[in-house]
């Protein structure tokens, strides 16, 4: 991901208050004062909620759209790139509750947060972090989707060829997958090493690095087992290149307009699916912050460990959810965990912050990783 690149929350509210007119972003020009009063009359009651406020609307009561958004720029600028691959097919895409690419469906759903700031502002606030809220990271998801979408339109996983490539697309998924990061039978798109999930998200990531614009897939990959699958993606759109797709529906599987669950109980409900399973025994936890931290007497003027962790917070969740693979809510569960049993014990830190820094990372990494059971949980299908 480019440092420079802003999420979609903050480069959407510079143009939010003034610009931002049921989901369309204006182009900057003059007005007058009572044009100005219109803008603002005209914006969704919604958008100076509260979040308590918020989480009471209904999903399908938002009014979002697409076109005119800053995420309608980036699905142009995918039909773009396809189009600069000879792939004359657009993928149709909507607004949903997640990113996906349905069964029998060539398109691309799209979570609802991407299409507003304040919704991704919520998003951000609920779940630690806005999947997909940045240009570079919204781009790799969309290559990703169309790549299902592609081979949904083109029947390509029924091909002899695409099974022997990448397995059989009819391997049921699973719940969670345990990677392995030195492999260079898969590329690298996606987090989390996601091209090793199944045989459909491996095509989906080969395609992802394939049609991305200045890919330099051929010296990037060169001596990788992975190149021999960019090569046959190479030869697959070149032959379906300016054909017809033989599957067409513009179904909108799960669309805004049918999601009548309020965001509270959207939130509530992804929360329960990617929070940490039960906690362990008290005593086991205990012995872990007490290798970490000290309660002794003779650090009592030390800084609590409580307060050090508050500080780490932001740090665990990016970096532990980057080796993990799991999703920044869940890590800073786990983080919260460990504050308030450090609160409780009255621990402190008692060497360098820079070696207790080190720790906490590597017991956090432990803690989450034990919480789920050792697995990895699926990101974006």
């Amino acid at each position: 991901m480019v440092s420079s690149e802003k999420t979609i929350a903050s480069a959407m509210e510079q143009q939010g208050d003034k610009g931002f007119i049921h989901g369309r972003i204006m182009a900057p020009q003059r007005t007058t004062n009572r044009a100005r009063r219109k803008v603002r009359i005209a914006e969704p009651e919604w958008v100076h909620a509260s979040d308590e406020e918020l989480l009471d609307w209904r999903i399908c009561d938002l009014g979002l759209k697409i076109p005119g958004t800053l995420l309608g720029e980036r699905v142009q600028r995918l039909y773009e790139e396809l189009q600069q691959r000879g792939i004359t097919f657009q993928p149709h895409c909507w607004l949903s509750d997640d990113w996906f690419s349905p069964d029998g469906v060539p398109g691309i759903a799209i979570p609802f947060y991407m299409a507003h700031p304040r919704l991704a502002r919520l998003e951000r606030n609920q779940m630690s972090e806005v999947e997909g809220g940045n240009k570079d990271w919204c781009m790799r998801i969309l290559r990703h989707e169309a790549g299902h979408a592609i081979d949904t339109a083109y029947r390509l996983h029924r091909r002899r060829s695409w099974r022997a490539v990448f397995g059989r697309a009819s391997l049921p998924y699973p719940e969670d997958y345990s990677p392995r990061p030195t492999s260079k039978n898969y590329v690298l798109n996606l987090e989390s090493w996601y091209a090793q999930s199944h045989p459909s998200e491996d095509y989906a990531e080969t395609f992802a690095v394939w049609v991305k614009p200045r890919s330099r897939w051929r010296s990037e990959y060169a001596d990788w087992p992975a190149l021999g699958k960019l090569e046959y993606v190479d030869e697959l759109m070149q032959e379906i290149a300016g054909q017809k797709a033989p599957v067409r529906t513009r179904q909108h599987t799960g669309s805004v307009a049918g999601l009548r669950k309020t965001l509270g109980e959207h939130y509530s409900e992804r929360c329960e699916h990617y929070g940490i399973g039960d906690v362990e025994e008290v005593d086991e936890y205990d012995d872990d912050l007490l290798r970490l931290f000290s309660n002794a007497s003779r650090y009592r003027h030390r800084r609590s460990a409580a307060s050090f962790l508050r500080q780490l917070r932001p740090e665990a969740r990016r970096v532990v959810s980057q080796w993990t693979g799991q999703y920044q809510y869940t890590v800073d569960q786990v983080v919260g965990e460990m504050i308030q049993r450090s609160r409780e014990l009255g621990l402190k830190v008692h060497r360098s912050e820079k070696d207790t820094r080190r720790d906490a990372l590597i017991l956090l990494t432990v803690k989450t990783m034990h919480y789920l059971q050792g697995g990895y949980h699926k990101m974006a299908m």
